[in-house]
């Protein structure tokens, strides 16, 4: 074959490959299946996305009128600067919906590239083109490179900006099905007539299946709802005005579900919002409420990622977050954002223990108990709440009264029994709930009382906080996803409680356990104690003992010591066990004479409780500092002065070692305590030892 031949027969097969592959196209681009990854080469490019001029830029979505081809999505995606001026809007339109499925089957086409989408938001765009001119719209899946992280934190603290300058917000539900046209039919009637109807089995059925979409539980429709300043609601090709769907809500004679309701009274306040918009720190601020009080209403909305329970929630804070370190950084693992958020609600005082694929933190925290919740009533208003009633009684009894006020509502709601504590650190209290052997979390940080009614006088919140004495152990456990009213499982965080124990790492055993089950019972016992719940307390007591019997009997003395600085022989002083203090006393490696975070001794402690034969142990044992001062200046002497106990005044005397006429740091004496409280054989038997102040 000659040359040209070959040349020409060459030829003629290129262009037979070119013609079949372009009939290949023809009939692939006919089809509603049509994508370019069907065939084995690029037809059309995949979308590559250029860097922003500036971080606080934003990219727009246009899009573009449609022709016979209705399946051929096309549109434009253009930079915009949003900060430009303080204009309190723009003619772009902001969309509200679910992802639903990371899976992206469906494509489209931007600038003449391909880009795929999610099925939901697909459909979506269908429905939102217009035949006769473009619209531009924001869509967060589109107008945001998802494959730059940097990015994503960059362009996350602006999307309540976004939703707020957007002229209006359009919320995607989903397709039409489950009777959805019949009930935003009925709902928008029962808007227009203002009157309670009487709907049908069938329409109140399909009310409720609509209010059950996933879009009315996802987390970033809170922030979206109460930035918008205008919401039109889609279903299918169906559209109603957002105010509308939420009067009509009043009227269709159907129960809603609280995790609805916060969602449509932001719809419901969106006319009434300023369009003027306020700056914090740089960044738009909504001024909803605090982070705690977020918090505690929306934590258990669903997400896709974990971080977005905290990064969802940052354009609705109040607070000034110049410090807190939450701002967007998907790198940063889980537990350790949740570690920053409960520091920054509560305090550094607190420690926590998280894990970067559970949304459960195990808090353990020093704390003083202020009283427990007696009544609970819902509030039926558009703002909803909780008007709560409790009993005040602190921790040693400083501060007694009554206190009412209104809480925001809450996920997991308040009920009676419920305690009260403070935390040490913290500003605000904390609404608990007991479990077995510890604590979980109702509401993390509760908007305190303006002020509690006593017998004599009103007394404010800031006085109570100043006289709180943090001397109880609290174990807590706050769930950011079960929205539960009673723990039906007890033993529910036990694995993970059982993590954290100092003893547990120390000594994976029955015996560990045992210890740990102590302290953790006894800290229970002492904190229903100062709740006047004596019988429960004593129950929660002998358990504690029981356990700790076992530890002791089995001569497993390593474990004595507890994380808290605070030892079974304290405990055992406290109570005037004295079965307990000997045979603790009789280990070599117990220390009789270790003080508690109060600085007080198991003397000390023996002395308050009035324990006369605990007393005279630990005096025996020669080891023991019979005048040791607490962090508050008292002495033992100083409070069997003060409780007025003859006996024990009597053997601390004796040992010539203690300061008869010693002060504390309020510059009262053993004496002036015996007189102020009324014990004249005390005050007698301290003058007789010549060593006191009369006139001090």
């Amino acid at each position: 074959m000659s040359g040209i031949e070959l040349k020409f027969s060459e030829r003629a097969v290129q262009q037979d490959i070119e013609a079949s592959l372009s009939s290949l196209t023809e009939r692939l681009k006919k089809s509603s299946s049509f994508s370019t990854r069907h065939i084995g080469f690029d037809i059309m490019q995949e979308y590559c996305y250029s860097q922003l001029s500036l971080p606080t830029n934003i990219r727009l979505l246009r899009l573009l009128p449609y022709d016979e081809d209705a399946e051929n999505l096309r549109c434009e995606l253009f930079e915009f600067r949003l900060q430009t001026s303080d204009k309190p809007s723009y003619p772009y339109e902001a969309l509200s919906y679910v992802w639903g499925s990371e899976h992206k089957p469906q494509s489209i086409i931007v600038d003449n590239q391909n880009l795929n989408v999610t099925q939901n938001l697909y459909v979506a765009l269908l429905h939102l083109r217009d035949h006769g001119c473009s619209r531009t719209i924001w869509v967060d899946a589109i107008c945001i490179d998802q494959a730059n992280e940097r990015e994503k934190e960059n362009q996350i603290p602006l999307m309540a900006e976004i939703y707020a300058k957007a002229h209006r917000v359009v919320v995607w539900l989903g397709e039409a099905e489950d009777d959805s046209d019949r009930a935003l039919e009925a709902i928008r009637l029962a808007g227009e007539s203002s009157a309670r109807s009487s709907n049908t089995e069938l329409t109140r059925q399909a009310i409720l299946r609509l209010l059950k979409r996933p879009w009315f539980r996802r987390i970033w429709v809170l922030q979206e709802m109460a930035a918008a300043r205008h919401v039109l609601i889609m279903c299918g090709s169906t559209e109603i005005d957002g105010h509308a769907f939420c009067l009509g809500l009043d009227f269709v004679g159907t129960a809603i579900e609280d995790i609805t309701t916060q969602v449509t009274f932001l719809i419901r306040g969106a006319v009434f919002r300023s369009r003027n918009i306020s700056r914090k720190q740089g960044r738009l601020s909504l001024d909803i409420c605090s982070l705690s009080e977020l918090f505690d209403m929306y934590h258990t909305y669903k997400v896709t990622k974990l971080h977005d329970k905290v990064y969802a929630l940052l354009g609705m804070c109040s607070d000034d977050l110049g410090a807190a370190r939450l701002e967007p950084d998907y790198s940063l693992p889980w537990g350790v954002l949740m570690q920053r958020v409960v520091k920054f609600i509560l305090s550094d005082h607190v420690s926590v223990d998280t894990w970067n694929e559970k949304e459960t933190a195990i808090i353990k925290s020093k704390g003083c108990v202020i009283g427990k919740v007696s009544k609970v009533e819902i509030n039926t208003g558009l703002g909803g709440g909780q008007n709560v009633e409790a009993i005040i009684n602190t921790s040693l009894g400083f501060i007694r009264g009554n206190a009412c006020w209104l809480l925001q509502s809450s996920a997991k709601s308040i009920q009676a029994g419920d305690i009260i504590c403070l935390l040490k650190g913290a500003s605000k209290p904390t609404i608990i709930r007991l479990q077995e052997d510890h604590f979980t979390i109702i509401v993390i940080a509760a908007g305190p009382p303006k002020h509690i009614q006593t017998k004599n006088r009103d007394v404010k919140w800031s006085e109570l906080t100043q006289t709180a004495s943090f001397i109880r152990d609290f174990l807590l456990v706050w769930d950011l996803e079960t929205s539960f009213q009673n723990i039906q499982d007890p033993g529910k965080y036990d694995a993970l409680i059982r993590a954290t124990d100092l003893q547990s790492q120390r000594a994976k055993s029955t015996l560990g356990n045992n210890m740990d089950n102590s302290i953790r019972t006894w800290n229970i016992s002492q904190i229903l104690g100062d709740l006047k719940a004596f019988r429960k307390a004593e129950e929660k007591r002998q358990n504690a003992i029981e356990f700790f019997n076992v530890v002791v009997r089995e001569e497993h003395s390593h474990s004595l010591k507890c994380q808290c600085s605070q030892v079974p022989l304290l405990w055992a002083a406290e109570t005037g066990d004295d079965a307990v203090v000997g045979l603790l006393l009789a280990k070599e490696d117990v220390d009789p004479d270790l003080k508690d975070y109060f600085g007080r001794t198991p003397l000390s402690r023996a002395v308050q409780g009035g324990h006369e034969a605990v007393v005279k142990l630990l005096l025996e044992t020669g080891k023991v500092d019979a005048d040791s001062k607490d962090r508050y200046g008292a002495t033992p002497l100083l409070w069997a002065a003060r409780n007025g106990n003859e006996a024990v005044i009597k053997l601390l005397l004796e040992t010539g070692k203690v300061d008869a006429d010693s002060k504390d740091y309020y510059g009262a004496t053993p004496l002036l305590w015996a007189a102020r409280n009324g014990h004249e054989a005390v005050v007698k038997l301290l003058l007789e030892t010549g060593k006191v102040d009369a006139d001090s």
